[in-house]
């Protein structure tokens, strides 16, 4: 079972930190519906099986973590921040001159980021390049957890790299759609119609499974499950754009915005009415 109290109170704090972040960002504007998208699956994945801290980070033999999508950094700068790789008081910095926390990621071994991600499909080609690089080095119980967003999959490189993966039989490599239906001009569906995702997953050799991802106990399940069948795992995790926060939700005009001074106290209103809690 997951523990949802602590993963609840875990997610407060990063909805909270991006909000923090994206204001002082200021008028620079910040990538807010695909970052608060993916945080439930975020904090399931760093509180329950990545395992990683400042003292077992630089270890080769290790579990790893990739944000394809690169765009939605401030969820993943505000895990890091949570889990002590570095200051909250550096997300303050965010997209300022000389901070080390730009607009996407920028490899920085010192404070957890793996590596730089942020032209879409190729996070997902360095994910299944680390996964087989594992296997090489025998180090068959640490896997590589990617997250990648629907729009990204109109990249044709993600289906090279799906195909590789299962080639190569990457039981070691875990795939995460964040499934919130947009892109940064519109729905998926109207640019680029990607249908039936776990079809097309499964019909590139991953075991697939759909799941709610905005449900702790969903995600933790399927990515405990046991499974006998040796292939890389795909979970297309239904989520919804600029999630908990009312002005944003469904709302692509917060694929990239201004976090203004009233919509930040509107958000704070809303974290601390808890309206997160399931």
């Amino acid at each position: 079972m997951s523990n949802f109290q602590k993963e609840t109170l875990f997610q407060k704090k990063i909805i909270n930190n991006i909000c923090k972040a994206a204001l002082a960002g200021g008028d620079r504007s910040a990538h807010l519906g695909g970052a608060l998208s993916i945080v439930d699956i975020l904090t399931v994945l760093y509180l329950n099986f990545l395992n990683l801290n400042k003292k077992n980070f630089l270890k080769k033999n290790r579990n790893y973590f990739i944000l394809s999508k690169g765009h939605a950094c401030l969820a993943y700068y505000s895990v890091l921040a949570e889990l002590g790789f570095f200051s909250k008081k550096d997300l303050l910095t965010f997209e300022k001159t000389n901070s080390f926390l730009l607009g996407h990621p920028v490899k920085n071994l010192s404070k957890g980021i793996d590596f730089s991600t942020g032209s879409l499909g190729m996070g997902m080609s360095i994910a299944v390049g680390l996964a087989l690089g594992l296997k090489k080095k025998k180090f068959f119980d640490k896997k590589v957890f990617v997250v990648v967003g629907d729009g990204e999959l109109n990249e044709g490189s993600c289906w090279e790299s799906l195909m590789t993966a299962s080639h190569h039989n990457l039981d070691n490599l875990v795939v995460i759609v964040d499934n919130n239906s947009f892109q940064q001009t519109g729905k998926n569906k109207d640019i680029k119609n990607m249908l039936n995702l776990k079809k097309k997953f499964s019909s590139f050799g991953f075991e697939t499974y759909n799941v709610d991802g905005h449900n702790f106990q969903s995600i933790f399940s399927t990515l405990s499950n046991k499974r006998k069948i040796k292939k890389p795992l795909g979970i297309i995790a239904k989520t919804t754009k600029g999630k908990y926060l009312d002005f944003a939700e469904n709302n692509n005009s917060f694929h990239h915005a201004v976090m203004t001074k009233n919509l930040y106290n509107s958000a704070l209103i809303q974290i601390n009415n808890q309206k997160i809690k399931k």
